[in-house]
Formats: structure tokens, sequence, C-alpha cells
């Protein structure tokens, strides 16, 4: 079976400050996480997609030219300013074999229709009309919009983030469920089994505590709409990697693992060459 992890980060300090890293919470993740570390974690996995983490143009280029460089990189998610009224211009300036999909952190928007803005609805159509996939980063307030938006943008694909990061170290599945549920009947949208460990409690979280929500999201979308994302090295905060690759396993069925920790990635952000 060719493994795809879909969703890991790169970022080194010395090139580029990582502002979200703040607080002693968040303190190990302080340091540099460059390929020669992602080559040594990621055991077994055949190829990578790694998305953005800062919302600066810069990065993205960056990226891209890691992915250039190193075989297990198969795409990039990256950035750009949804909001300007060059986001077109912007998606066509950059180098496009590698890249595949365009985030940016919806979850620190204050506003919580920020998706629903006639400026941002514009950055997603230049996307749509790229080509390209549309990653969400929201939180369950946000689902609403999400759902809105997925409706209005019927020919762009969305990938959901992290399952929109549920409430999971409190054990609440509503209204989160019955959101995803919405978002789920919508053909366009597909999700990653990504980042739960870091939504459960860091100390004590086990494969039981994240079952409901990753079984919320297979029931909904179904094996070929749903994609493994280690969200490595952020998942090192409660897990090793190895331990997400364990905890996803047990908790698909062995006959959607082709789909989850493969097809699905391919499929859905057109990964070829190394991927193909």
């Amino acid at each position: 079976m060719f493994r795809v992890d879909a969703h890991h980060h790169l970022w080194d300090l010395a090139v580029r400050d990582q502002p979200w890293i703040d607080g002693a919470a968040l303190a190990p993740l302080r340091r540099s996480f460059r390929v020669d570390d992602l080559y040594a974690a990621a055991q077994g996995i055949d190829a990578t997609v790694v998305v953005q983490t800062v919302t600066v143009p810069e990065e993205t280029p960056d990226l891209l030219a890691l992915a250039a460089e190193h075989e297990l990189i198969a795409g990039v998610v990256g950035w750009v300013d949804l909001t300007a009224p060059d986001a077109a211009d912007a998606l066509a300036g950059l180098e496009r074999e590698w890249l595949v999909g365009i985030r940016h952190q919806v979850q620190g928007e204050p506003d919580p229709r920020w998706l629903c803005r006639d400026d941002v609805r514009a950055g997603l159509r230049a996307v749509a009309d790229a080509g390209l996939v549309y990653d969400l980063l929201t939180l369950p307030p946000q689902l609403p919009a999400a759902i809105e938006t997925v409706r209005a943008l019927d020919d762009l694909v969305f990938v959901v983030d992290h399952l929109s990061k549920p409430p999971i170290a409190s054990g609440e599945l509503e209204p989160w469920a019955t959101h995803m549920r919405r978002l789920a009947a919508h053909e366009n949208v597909v999700c990653k089994l990504s980042g739960m460990v870091t939504e459960a409690d860091w100390e004590a979280w086990t494969v039981d505590d994240l079952r409901p929500y990753a079984d919320t999201v297979l029931e909904a979308f179904g094996p070929d709409r749903v994609m493994f994302g280690s969200d490595w090295p952020v998942c090192t905060l409660a897990a090793s990697y190895q331990q997400v690759v364990a905890a996803t396993e047990a908790l698909v069925s062995p006959d959607e693992r082709e789909q989850i920790f493969g097809e699905t990635a391919r499929r859905t952000y057109t990964l070829t060459g190394r991927a193909g």
C-alpha cells in the first residue's frame, strides 16, 4: 500500500519566525523542524503534503523549493492573501509543479463569518479557477459559515483540516457532529483525520477518546473522502509520529486503510510524479 501523510509542517527559525509558537505549552515546538527531521519521523510513509504555517507570501515559495528538492514531499498547500484584489495574480505567480492547495488560518479570524465575506469568496473563486484545493482550518463555531461557503462554491474542493478541531478533551460531540454531517452532505468536501491528539488530553488521551469523533467523520464522509494527516510536528505535543499513525490505524478498519492512508489524498490533491 502506497502511504501518504497529507498534513505536516516544516519550519526553520533561522529563516523565519513562527509567532504562533507562544507560551509555555507550545515551548517544545520552539525549534526548527527541517526535512531531515521529517525523514527521521515519517518511517513507513511514501509521500507527504507539507502545509503552510504562517500568513506571509515568502513561505510558500520556500516550501515549493523544498518539494522540488526532496523526494518525500509530493505536494504543498501554500498561502496567498485571499482578501487581496490581486489574489489570482499571486496564485499565477507561484511555481505550480508541486503546489496542490491553499490554506488560511480561518481559526484565528475573530469574525465567525469570515468565509462569507465578498473579498474572501472572490479569493476562493480564484483558487478554484487555478485548479487548486482549499484547506479549511476552522473551529466548530465557524462551521456554519463553512457550510454556506462550500454550498456557494461547489466547483472548489475543500479539505477540512483536523476535523475542525472538536472538543475531544471534554468529550462533547454536539453541535460539532451535526455541523460536520451537514458539511459532508456536499460532495466537494473531504476531511482529514488529523490533529486529534492535540484536541484531546495531551497527557492521558486514549484511542477510545478519539473514536467518537473519527467515527462521526467516517460515517458522514465515507473512507473515499477521508485522508490521514499526522499534523507533525504539532502532534508531538501529545504523541510521537508513530503513535499518531498507530492510533489512526486503530480507528479505521483494514478495508478502509488504502483509501484513508493513500488514495484519498492522491486523488483529492491530484498528487502526481512521486505519488502518482
